[in-house]
């Protein structure tokens, strides 16, 4: 490889190359795990038709009747059909597809593009899918006809405003998007959720059938309120749960019919008891670990067949609800480490066959590297505010730390009293190369819900969800996806008086002056605010139809069967407004250190020092900074947002209290918390490709900063800089605020040995301090990168970390691989 300290991942990666063993990654400490992801690596996923085609069957045959109890006659006809697979060597039944890497279609979400889009997956250089041409057949001729029409997709782009669509979507063809005020409600079906496991796991499905069942017979038979909603919800419910429970026995006879031909008496034992299991759970109250284990898989894996989340549902804190079971199992001596970390090693590697298919272009580019977010939640502290850290917390740490996977996505909460066992051994997780765990710190994230309405007791219990939000199992009810606002195509529209150089002429934005009519910095701020005032508009505007649009088109009745307050009230957890919920949404602020130093930059050369001209500085932008390198390079050298230079920063902060401002007086038309939130995933890429050169010295249709981070390369006043530069720019006295993704690259040589975890705890606990919101880290050094992209054969299994998710390094783009090497490497902690 090369001559420098190697971060674990990379020595692994090294000695695979010179054909060693490398002790770290033993495989036969973990040798199931390890034949069956043998059998997955390196497959290009395949689409897997049953699920839509078998929603779609059913859909077709009860138009007309309730939406929610439509859905759950769907899901019904999906358990009952759909074949069921027990992989090899594998301890926990349950899949949502075909067997190897797949994915599944969602036609009642984007069935209005389904045949366009399954002629070009195999052909993406992002993230293909392999399409069988029977089942390219089945989905043209017919899935996709039955759902022209009818999708949500097509209701919102008729719905839109007359001057809210050409920043929405291209106007002569709605499939595209604009990146510029960018709807994401039309590739998902729901926002990340996080299911409430513990009432399965104590209760089973069939003790939530028997109270759906009750509320059913005490309803008042001549109440139309409890004749045209609660009737049909809980008749959804009950059919819901019958159908989980029909998919596991399904699962129990297929275990039951593998043991009578199987050979080797082990695997034998192990298919009898995966059937002894599938008969009991989810149907019943888990008795041990093993059982509950299976029955949250069954839950998760089932409410995959149920809607495309975005992100996918996640686990929520598994060290917490799965902690009784394991604690019992050990202390009664039928359970060990070992056993514990195979059963959920055979959850990782499932989780990883499932890949999260984006049949929208505009998806597949928000989510590269077959993106994924099924977050494990651990430490935090318990409902009644004390540290929560227990013994499967360590374990689930030294998972990840063991086994090469880059699932789950884990993720740790951080709290001023979090112990110093655990705080070390996240640092030397983090320190193992491939990203995990991302933080998520309690002091910023309790205060700021307590603010918004949740109880103590709910927000301690706090589970991470997604790239990097949070949820409150049975007190969260909001669901729609909400818009990704490109604020350097606000800061090109006040350079172009509302155009924008990639689409001509057309003024899409406000007609602003030309800037080299403004005398004054003071101008060019109030045109540039009211760019992004504007597209902050109209992203309300949007949201205002998805909220109202939504509920006619998704249901989820295993969803609201496991929320209390749907329970309560008897109406689905997609329905606007549920009583008693808190309606968490926020929107998206894209480009945030390209706009921070490029208006640095105009105020700091052009109005201030007047080294620069209004005129040359456009010139320069127009033809892409051609022959003038030496312009670039005065521009690149201007006071930047990530150094905690309040220069930058101030202008920082004003650009996030213009836009929390914003929704603090108008979220409540829209009826939900629609705050700020800067967490891109890998959309910086595509929103970069319509933004021509910036005043930052950024060259034309490049990726925009990402998230809350600093520009690529513009952070060179060490990691903590970027902490303060995060700090000093956030309004903490205004609630209307959100996640911040922030990403750090380590050398691995600053964090090696004892002394750098020391360094990286101390680093984690001032970002505690701070109340900054998120943290990620890579550990890698930039030439193991450039050798990955160079050679990506020898490099397939290189992890990195993106945008609230890992991924292989070689199934990135080169646009983000790009971005990946030119963010600074910090040497010094």
């Amino acid at each position: 490889m090369f001559e420098c300290c190697l971060s674990p991942q990379e020595q692994f990666i090294q000695d695979q190359l010179d054909g060693k063993e490398n002790h770290l990654r033993n495989q036969s400490a973990h040798a199931r795990a390890y034949r069956i992801l043998d059998r997955i690596s390196g497959l290009t996923p395949k689409v897997d038709v049953q699920r839509g085609r078998l929603f779609t069957e059913s859909m077709r045959e009860t138009e007309g009747q309730p939406l929610v109890l439509r859905w759950a006659k769907a899901l019904m006809h999906v358990a009952k059909n759909i074949e069921v697979y027990i992989d090899e060597d594998q301890l926990l039944a349950g899949r949502a597809g075909a067997q190897g890497r797949y994915g599944i279609l969602y036609p009642e979400l984007d069935g209005d593009f389904l045949d366009v889009a399954i002629e070009q997956l195999s052909q993406r250089e992002v993230s293909p899918f392999i399409v069988d041409p029977e089942d390219a057949r089945i989905i043209v001729e017919e899935i996709a006809p039955y759902w022209k029409g009818k999708t949500y997709h097509e209701a919102l782009a008729k719905a839109l405003p007359e001057e809210t669509l050409p920043l929405t979507y291209k106007p002569e063809n709605v499939l595209e998007s604009r990146y510029i005020v960018n709807e994401t409600s039309s590739f998902r079906s729901s926002l990340q959720w996080v299911h409430d496991y513990e009432k399965v796991l104590k209760r089973g499905f069939g003790g939530i059938k028997k109270e759906a069942q009750e509320k059913l017979a005490a309803l008042d038979p001549f109440s139309p309120n409890d004749n045209v909603q609660k009737k049909p919800f809980l008749e959804a419910i009950i059919l819901v749960c019958d159908a989980i429970i029909l998919w596991a026995n399904r699962h129990a006879e297929e275990a039951a019919r593998m043991a009578l031909s199987e050979t080797d008496p082990t695997r034998k034992s192990e298919l009898e008891q995966i059937a002894q299991i599938c008969r009991h759970v989810p149907e019943h109250p888990a008795r041990n670990f093993r059982e509950a284990m299976q029955s949250q898989w069954f839950t998760q894996m089932f409410s995959r067949l149920e809607q495309k989340t975005g992100t996918i549902i996640s686990n929520g804190r598994m060290d917490q609800y799965l902690y009784p079971y394991y604690k019992a199992d050990v202390e009664a001596g039928v359970l060990d480490e070992e056993q514990a970390i195979e059963l959920f090693e055979c959850m990782w590697v499932g989780m990883a066959q499932f890949i999260d298919l984006y049949l929208s272009p505009t998806g597949g580019a928000f989510n590269e590297g077959y993106a994924h977010w099924e977050a494990v939640t651990i430490g935090g502290q318990t409902p009644d505010g004390r540290d929560a850290t227990n013994d499967l917390t360590y374990l689930l740490l030294r998972s990840k730390r063991e086994f090469p996977l880059h699932y789950p996505d884990l993720a740790a909460r951080i709290h001023a009293r979090s112990p110093k066992r655990y705080l070390w051994e996240v640092a030397e997780t983090i320190k193992q190369g491939s990203g995990f765990p991302k933080l998520i710190n309690d002091e910023e994230v309790i205060p700021l819900h307590l603010s918004k309405g949740a109880t103590f007791d709910e927000i301690y219990d706090y589970a991470v969800s997604g790239c990097a939000e949070i949820r409150m199992p049975n007190r969260d009810t909001y669901t729609s996806g909400c818009a990704y606002i490109n604020y350097a195509a606000a800061l090109e529209m006040a350079l172009y008086g509302g155009r924008m150089l990639k689409y001509g002429d057309e003024v899409i934005g406000l007609p602003t002056a030309e800037p080299t009519r403004f005398a004054t910095w003071d101008e060019f701020w109030e045109a540039y605010l009211a760019q992004q005032i504007n597209l902050i508009k109209h992203a309300f505007v949007q949201q205002k139809i998805i909220i109202d649009l939504r509920s006619r088109h998704f249901a989820t009745p295993l969803g609201s069967a496991l929320h209390d307050l749907c329970m309560e009230h008897c109406t689905d957890l997609h329905q606007p407004k549920i009583e008693g919920g808190i309606d968490l949404g926020y929107f998206e602020c894209i480009g945030y250190g390209t706009v921070v130093d490029s208006l640095a930059t105009i105020k700091k050369l052009v109005f201030e020092e007047k080294k620069v001209g209004m005129s040359e500085l456009l010139e320069a932008l127009r033809t892409n900074f051609q022959g003038r390198e030496d312009l670039r390079a005065m521009l690149r050298n201007c006071p930047s947002y990530g150094n905690n230079d309040p220069y930058a920063d101030e202008i920082a902060k004003e650009i996030d209290r213009q836009s929390v401002e914003f929704t603090k007086k108008y979220a409540k038309e829209v009826g939900v918390h629609l705050d700020l939130r800067y967490v891109p995933f890998t959309s910086h890429v595509p929103f970069g490709k319509v933004v021509s050169a910036t005043p930052n010295g950024r060259l034309a249709y490049t990726p925009l900063s990402d998230g809350s981070s600093a520009s690529q390369g513009a952070d060179v006043n060490g990691p903590t800089a970027i902490l303060m530069s995060n700090f000093m720019s956030k309004n903490y006295d205004y609630r209307e605020r959100a996640a911040r993704l922030l990403n750090i690259k380590f050398t691995p040589g600053c964090v090696a040995d004892d002394e750098g975890t020391e360094k990286l705890v101390s680093f984690i606990k001032t970002w505690c301090d701070l109340r900054l919101w998120h943290i990620q880290f890579n550990i890698i050094n930039k030439e193991t990168l450039l050798a990955a992209q160079k050679n990506p054969e020898r490099y397939r299994n290189l992890i990195v970390r993106i945008a609230g998710y890992s991924a292989y390094f070689c199934d990135l783009s080169k646009d983000l691989q790009d971005d990946l090497i030119a963010r600074t490497g910090h040497s010094q902690v």
